[in-house]
């Protein structure tokens, strides 16, 4: 229940500063996790990105004022952060369907979007099967892309990234540097700030990292790490999905500081009976 109570105490942080800048390093420290972890979590037990969600909860709040009909539309834009009458209009528009002037009018519908709150739902309908392990630290060679435009925004791309590396005949340079645990080809997923981070596409290996590729040291640390079956990805969505919503609220666990990682063995992803595992880094609470 900490968790839980920690995740609902960066909302109300959150609330209180729906008018100011909203530091989501702060919110992320009172979720007791990084600000890259924050993100991720949010997207998956909230459904929706956490830029998303509080843009939501401004325009609420912006709709109520309107109505109020006591304040310029600038006063209000500004009051919300936006600097200019159009970034308003566009975002207002983009929420409710009108323009902020159309929803001063008597009779005017708006979209009202309440505070989130999370609660634990134990549902326990299917099985998860994972297993605790520390791992030495050890070197992954590959290729890596950087992404900068936001958390969702970016992962959304991660699918063409593994689609240009299989075009490119990287998987098998892959395998053949394979020498070490996990034995699988990689996808691992490093933070470097609140928005950008570097995905992976790579092999755990002691050997000679090629010249057109990368190596990055993987930390040690405790890993949850759990098995995947199905077509691929949407088995690994749904999967990942489960571990935040479902597993880490009431495992005793958190997320540690290291990157995750998805291990993909050999045989036919798109076959129902496929096998991968999930790595999540993890330290008692």
């Amino acid at each position: 229940m900490e968790w839980i109570n920690c995740l609902n105490k960066a909302i109300q942080y959150i609330e209180e500063h729906l008018i100011d800048e909203i530091e989501i390093e702060k919110a992320a420290q009172i979720a007791l996790c990084s600000t890259f972890h924050f993100q991720r979590m949010f997207s998956y037990m909230a459904d929706v990105t956490l830029s998303e969600y509080i843009r939501r909860r401004r325009m609420t709040k912006a709709a109520s004022d309107l109505q109020k009909k006591t304040n310029k539309v600038l006063d209000i834009a500004l009051k919300y952060g936006y600097e200019s009458p159009t970034a308003f209009n566009r975002a207002f528009q983009s929420i409710h369907g009108i323009t902020p002037s159309a929803a001063r009018k008597s009779g005017a519908v708006l979209k009202s979007y309440p505070p989130i709150s999370f609660t634990i739902s134990i549902k326990g309908d299917t099985e998860m099967n994972y297993k605790i392990e520390k791992k030495n630290s050890f070197r992954i060679v590959g290729v890596k892309e950087h992404y900068t435009e936001g958390i969702d925004q970016s992962f959304a791309k991660v699918p063409m990234f593994w689609h240009k590396a299989g075009q490119s005949g990287l998987i098998p340079s892959l395998c053949s540097l394979m020498d070490k645990e996990p034995f699988g080809v990689l996808g691992v997923c490093t933070s470097a700030s609140n928005k950008d981070f570097d995905y992976y596409i790579a092999a755990a290996t002691d050997k000679p990292s090629p010249s057109q590729m990368e190596e990055f040291i993987i930390p040690e640390t405790n890993w949850a790490i759990f098995e995947c079956i199905g077509a691929m990805p949407q088995a690994i969505q749904k999967l990942q999905k489960r571990i935040i919503t479902e597993w880490l609220p009431t495992s005793g666990y958190e997320y540690a500081n290291a990157p995750d990682i998805e291990v993909y063995f050999d045989g036919d992803q798109s076959s129902e009976d496929y096998k991968c595992e999930v790595w999540l880094p993890i330290i008692k609470k």
